[in-house]
């Protein structure tokens, strides 16, 4: 007879499997990096991986983040998302995978919902069409997309769901990532209709979003996105300190993923107007260059106390409040 133990244990067993499929096929980067984790905590980033891309699909009309397309309904695709995680956080049984990932990993690690919750603002925001008006605007939307997921990952990897410092660290590195990836999209963007840039950025180049993704504006764009990359550096810069605190094996795969998507940035900005030319993306071999250079970065890492300050960065909320 199979006990109850037994069934709970193979579900799990086929959730970790399915999201280790989706991961291949959505983000060798995140891949990649999330091999550098023990066993638990590779399978625990999957099942937040699997949950975050599932959500990320369903918003931009796309699969496993590829061939994104306007969706004609972004109402209902967000009604469906926020009706499903609010069923995955009351540990009700979705049926679909990725969402019962999303309960499994929160019983598990006891990831607070407000993260949950913040991270799903990101895709309503976007269902509105929504579009920042200043550069303040553009970091808390990176910070609902990428930075809530950041401190869900923390917490994942063992950092105490009060320990706001950290969490703050981890936010940034979530924001860099999506600064980064800004960066590098911002024509594939703009051809469905996803403009991310600061309206008063555009007005300064005096670019309209109809032609960001026209040739004769290349130079403007890359002017643009070089500030991006200007903050981009600036969070993983702030990330790095939170790192520190982490167990080797984390530190390792966060330092990884840093130095990965800090490329991605780097040659965005090094390319100027040819930057989206062809799609950037960064070698096998790099990544496994970066990896080694993250291993020597996270054996001599410390949180030194004048690296604390962060004064000059964008504020995440912080809400006083149970899970």
């Amino acid at each position: 007879m199979t006990s109850a133990l037994d069934r709970d244990f193979a579900g799990r067993l086929e959730l970790v499997a399915r999201a280790e499929t989706m991961i291949n096929a959505g983000s060798k980067s995140f891949r990649f990096a999330s091999r550098l984790f023990d066993r638990t905590t590779r399978e625990r980033s999957w099942l937040l991986y699997a949950w975050c891309r599932t959500c990320d699909d369903l918003a931009d009309g796309q699969v496993l983040g590829h061939d994104a397309q306007a969706p004609a309904d972004p109402g209902a695709r967000l009604a469906l998302i926020q009706r499903e995680t609010d069923r995955a956080l009351a540990r009700e049984a979705t049926g679909e995978a990725a969402f019962d990932a999303l309960a499994l990993v929160v019983r598990e690690c006891g990831i607070p919902h407000r993260f949950v919750r913040d991270h799903v603002d990101g895709f309503a925001l976007d269902a509105v069409g929504w579009r920042p008006e200043s550069e303040a605007d553009l970091l808390r939307y990176c910070y609902h997309v990428a930075g809530a997921v950041g401190c869900m990952m923390a917490v994942l990897m063992g950092v105490a769901p009060d320990d706001e410092a950290t969490l703050d660290r981890a936010a940034d590195l979530g924001i860099a990532f999506q600064l980064a990836n800004i960066a590098r999209d911002l024509v594939e963007d703009a051809r469905v209709g996803r403009v991310y840039l600061p309206q008063a950025w555009l007005k300064e180049e005096g670019v309209t979003e109809a032609g960001l993704s026209e040739p004769q504006h290349r130079e403007a764009l890359a002017r643009m996105a070089g500030r991006l990359c200007e903050l981009e550096q600036s969070y993983r810069a702030s990330a790095r300190v939170g790192a520190a605190r982490l167990p080797f094996r984390c530190r390792w795969a966060v330092l990884a993923a840093a130095r990965i998507y800090g490329a991605i940035a780097e040659k965005v900005a090094a390319l100027g107007p040819a930057a989206w030319d062809q799609r950037v993306t960064t070698s096998k071999a790099e990544k496994l260059s970066y990896v080694a250079a993250a291993w020597g970065e996270a054996y001599s890492s410390t949180a030194r106390p004048e690296q604390a300050d962060r004064a000059d960065l964008w504020r995440r909320p912080v809400v006083q409040q149970g899970r």
